[in-house]
């Protein structure tokens, strides 16, 4: 695209009630944020997090690896890769597999949706894989009963990068919640049965129907262990035109993602949080969020409890055997660290610390 025509759409968008900075409504979009320890994500469960914001999805009889991978287009050093090490090559009638991204409904209120003035708005982003053909993008209205919206588009080259853009009609009819909620999804499916593929596509947000969920979708990107699929440089905008890619710092964008997804991990740096002994065995600390998240996690997942140690007056360098999770907020968790040996006397300080090269604290239920 050339820069008079890039001016021209950025200011067609403008007009339309969008901007230059902060335009681009998807987070890690250039896919440069990975908060998790896993190096890859193999033969996940339905709707596991991968790269921060994006999940994958699946009921088939496959199985593919997400991993970070270290290329992209002109300009982006990551992507999303869906590695398929197990083929599926017959996809059952409502078999699928796909990738998807959710926006939080509150970010979306400028589409007006709802109102007369719904607003018009454009996903574009870069795609690669060996298996070309045709393939369906949804996107779905949480808030009204899961109306949704689908188009396709098509992989022409093998193995090259590619870039697509999707415009879709703003809905007059169905409102988006002002919450935290998720109000949008965006849906790029890899592999779907002909339950999902027989109605019709629309760039226009209708009730839910199965035969329109992923209508026009060709390809079975499981039907052979050597297909690949990447993806990066995702923007969602107002307006119908697409624009260039909203790159933004790395620390941006993490700040981004820790409003959904944090961690303590004793390979990062020195972790020390102060708190009180409750029992011979056992203290309570408080953890400050490193910003405030979008709802108060709800638990706690652990992964090498001995790398954390917990020290009081008079008992040094105690190896934890359990950390549990005790209450939250959105600005702060409380955690319950245990030791097996006891003697701890109630009243006493105390403080959780780092014991270990390889432990993770994981707080988990504020993911959209």
């Amino acid at each position: 695209m050339s820069k008079a025509a890039e001016l021209a759409n950025l200011i067609g968008n403008i007009n339309a009630g969008g901007g230059t900075s902060g335009r681009n409504l998807v987070i890690n979009g250039a896919m440069n944020i990975l908060q998790r320890d896993h190096l890859s994500f193999a033969d996940s469960a339905h709707a596991t997090h991968t790269l921060d914001m994006f999940r994958i999805g699946k009921s088939h009889d496959g199985a593919v690896t997400v991993t970070q991978d270290s290329s992209g287009p002109n300009g982006f050093a990551k992507s999303l890769k869906v590695d398929v090490t197990t083929a599926d090559t017959s996809i059952g009638a409502t078999q699928y597999a796909h990738i998807f991204h959710r926006i939080e409904a509150q970010n979306l209120q400028h589409l007006k949706f709802g109102t007369s003035d719904a607003q018009n708005f454009t996903l574009s982003f870069y795609v690669k894989s060996n298996k070309t053909g045709t393939y369906a993008l949804t996107i779905g209205q949480n808030d009204n009963s899961y109306k949704q919206a689908s188009q396709t588009y098509t992989i022409d080259s093998a193995n090259t990068w590619e870039r697509k853009s999707l415009t879709f009609t703003g809905d007059t009819a169905g409102v988006i919640n002002n919450d935290n909620g998720h109000g949008l999804e965006i849906v790029w499916w890899l592999a779907l049965g002909s339950t999902y593929t027989s109605g019709s596509s629309s760039a226009s947000f209708a009730t839910y129907a199965d035969a329109n969920h992923g209508a026009g979708h060709a390809v079975n990107l499981l039907d052979n262990t050597s297909n690949e699929w990447f993806l990066t440089g995702v923007q969602l905008e107002l307006g119908q035109n697409e624009t260039e890619f909203e790159h933004e710092s790395f620390e941006r964008t993490l700040c981004k993602c820790q409003r959904y997804y944090q961690s303590i991990r004793t390979n990062n740096g020195y972790t020390a949080y102060n708190g009180h002994i409750f029992g011979s065995t056992s203290g309570v600390v408080v953890v400050p969020l490193i910003t405030e998240m979008r709802t108060s996690p709800t638990g706690v997942t652990v992964t090498n409890v001995g790398s954390f140690g917990i020290v009081t007056y008079g008992n040094l360098n105690r190896d934890c055997n359990n950390i549990a999770f005790s209450a939250a907020s959105t600005k702060q968790i409380k955690l319950d660290c245990y030791d097996a040996t006891g003697g701890f006397t109630i009243g006493h300080g105390c403080m959780l610390f780092d014991n270990g090269s390889n432990g993770v604290i994981e707080f988990t239920g504020a993911e959209l």
